[in-house]
C-alpha cells in the first residue's frame, strides 16, 4: 500500500473513533449526571424536578451541543 493510500485509509477511519469516544463520554456524563441527582434528593423520595427547571436544563445542553458543534470552525 502506498503512502498515499494509507493517508486516504486513515482519514476516513477517524469518524468512527470519533463517534465511539462522544458515545462513550455521553454515557460516562450522563451517568454522572444521575449519580449526583440521586446524592442530592436523598434517599427518602425522587428527586422533584419542576417543568421550569427541565426546560432551563435542557436549553443549557442545547448550548452546550452548539458550542461543541463550533468548535471545528
Amino acid at each position: 500500500m502506498s503512502e498515499q493510500e494509507f493517508d486516504i485509509v486513515e482519514a476516513e477511519n477517524w469518524k468512527p473513533k470519533v463517534l465511539l469516544i462522544g458515545t462513550v463520554l455521553g454515557a460516562v456524563v450522563g451517568l454522572s449526571a444521575a449519580y449526583l441527582l440521586i446524592k442530592s434528593s436523598g434517599d427518602e423520595a425522587p428527586p422533584d424536578i419542576s417543568a421550569g427547571q427541565g426546560a432551563k436544563l435542557g436549553v443549557l445542553v442545547f448550548g452546550l451541543l452548539r458550542n461543541i458543534a463550533t468548535l471545528g470552525e
